[in-house]
């Protein structure tokens, strides 16, 4: 079981604004309740009728004390539970597993543990390597932890973890470097004393973003005049 990562800032009118993508989500249960959604204050939020969202304010108290929320790619942003249940594989359960991993890995580990090679190409076309690694060996031994480093990218957001080091970036802003050992909450900024650190980590992102095809933000040019809406408001 992979958690959703806590708060999102996404911010709907009282009346869910006809036109914007939020009308979307105002679906029809099987017993043909509504969902109505908006941020109607006269409304109880909670219930399966209400899809309702609660703002920058509580979204960045939901991942407290990480930093910042979805979207970015700070803690907030991508540090997240996930739940492996498996009696028969896993030989320390009830562990706390510390290490990092990443989402990329669940692929890999399901093809580890059922004893089936990667396949290579489907169709007649290529299938690119994985960029996933297997967190099998977590189910056996605590201290496991994963070979390469991981990669994010959202909208512009980017970041490194290799190790206890992590790199990060805000769209438009300068990259920051934390020890996650000492810093989990990303506070204490080390890029100005670890400039040759930055250095590699930096040409390791840019590395694995020109392998997986990683495309510019914004997508798309943004007219004169108009703002990058995908930072808005949440410019923090």
């Amino acid at each position: 079981f992979l958690s959703d990562n806590g708060g999102c800032a996404e911010f709907l009118k009282e009346d869910g604004e006809e036109g914007n993508w939020p009308e979307f989500y105002g679906t029809t249960a099987s017993d043909g309740t509504q969902t109505i959604v908006g941020n109607n204050p006269e409304r109880m939020p909670g219930d399966r009728d209400t899809f309702m969202s609660y703002d920058l304010p509580w979204a960045n108290a939901s991942n407290t004390p990480f930093r910042l929320f979805k979207s970015w790619v700070h803690e907030g942003g991508v540090a997240t539970p996930c739940f492996v249940h498996w009696p028969a594989g896993i030989t320390n359960p009830g562990q706390i597993h510390a290490k990092p991993w990443s989402m990329l890995d669940i692929v890999a580990t399901c093809y580890d543990v059922c004893e089936i090679a990667n396949p290579t190409s489907f169709r007649g076309g290529d299938i690119p390597s994985l960029e996933g690694e297997s967190f099998a060996q977590s189910f056996h031994d605590n201290n496991a932890e994963r070979k390469r480093p991981i990669f994010w990218e959202h909208q512009g957001n980017r970041a490194v973890r290799d190790g206890k080091w992590k790199l990060v970036n805000k769209h438009g802003a300068e990259w920051e470097l934390f020890n996650m050992d000492d810093d989990r909450t990303e506070l204490n900024n080390l890029a100005l004393e670890e400039p040759e650190r930055v250095k590699m980590m930096v040409s390791m992102w840019e590395e694995w973003a020109m392998r997986c095809e990683v495309k510019p933000w914004p997508l798309h040019q943004i007219p004169e005049g108009k703002r990058d809406w995908s930072h808005v408001p949440w410019l923090w």
